[in-house]
């Protein structure tokens, strides 16, 4: 770094989490997808204490919510991206784009099928007793 270049002053925490905050209202605003997962999540939270699930089975039910979130999260920066850098047709932001999708899909898939083990499991326990 050259003498006269100045290393930018370090963010506050406070700053930090707001920017963050900042994030999630821009990352979900007007992101049809993100409110149906969320919607999908509030069911499987309800689901979940209604059938009594055990706190191991609340950690994993959290860690697919989290990370479907996440990825839809990581997929709306990434169009936001896009966007930014060139707004016509340009294959390349499209296959990036698709790929972003694909990476929600395949979390979405997968916290499907965990989700619907746990809860039937838990079903199954209920109906046995």
């Amino acid at each position: 770094m050259s003498p006269t270049t100045r290393e930018p002053k370090p963010r506050s925490w406070y700053e930090k989490f707001r920017d963050a905050f900042r994030g999630v209202r821009t990352g979900t605003r007007g992101q049809s997808s993100f409110q149906v997962h969320l919607a999908v999540a509030c069911v499987a939270i309800v689901a979940a204490a209604l059938l009594r699930c055990t706190l191991w089975e609340w950690c994993i039910l959290a860690l697919c919510i989290g990370g479907v979130l996440t990825a839809e999260m990581i997929n709306s920066a990434m169009e936001y991206l896009a966007k930014a850098i060139d707004e016509n047709h340009n294959p390349h932001l499209r296959d990036a784009l698709d790929t972003g999708s694909a990476a929600v899909l395949f979390a979405s898939l997968a916290a499907a099928v965990v989700g619907a083990v746990v809860l039937l499991s838990r079903v199954v326990v209920l109906l046995n007793r």
